[in-house]
């Protein structure tokens, strides 16, 4: 997928993005190197939740607001907000926290192909 088609979309239907369509037009766009990242309070070494890893770095490069890049994490960021005070996918809610402030990366995670 092209990435401004994902873009317009995001902006049109937010709601309706699956995670697996923000892997795939990062994969399609990107190749990923494993980095250790920080968010929040939440330290994750390189090769860890990759799936955040690539998002997070992703809609840093595509300078995304807060709420665009939590609408990217899809049916998982619909199961944090349907259980506020669960423990379940810690690297979104310390992200609603956060938000980009608290993210930092120690390289980059995506170079454009």
């Amino acid at each position: 997928m092209i990435i401004q088609e994902f873009k317009t979309k995001l902006k049109a239907n937010p709601t309706s993005i699956l995670f697996a369509e923000t892997m795939q037009v990062i994969e399609d766009n990107y190749n990923f190197i494993p980095t250790t990242f920080t968010n929040g309070d939440i330290k994750n070494k390189a090769g860890e939740n990759s799936g955040s890893c690539k998002l997070f770095a992703f809609a840093k490069i595509q300078k995304m607001t807060k709420e665009e890049a939590l609408f990217c994490f899809g049916e998982h960021y619909k199961n944090v907000l349907e259980d506020e005070n669960g423990d379940s996918h810690q690297n979104i809610r310390n992200f609603m926290k956060s938000g980009f402030d608290g993210l930092s990366f120690e390289s980059e995670a995506l170079e454009l192909k």
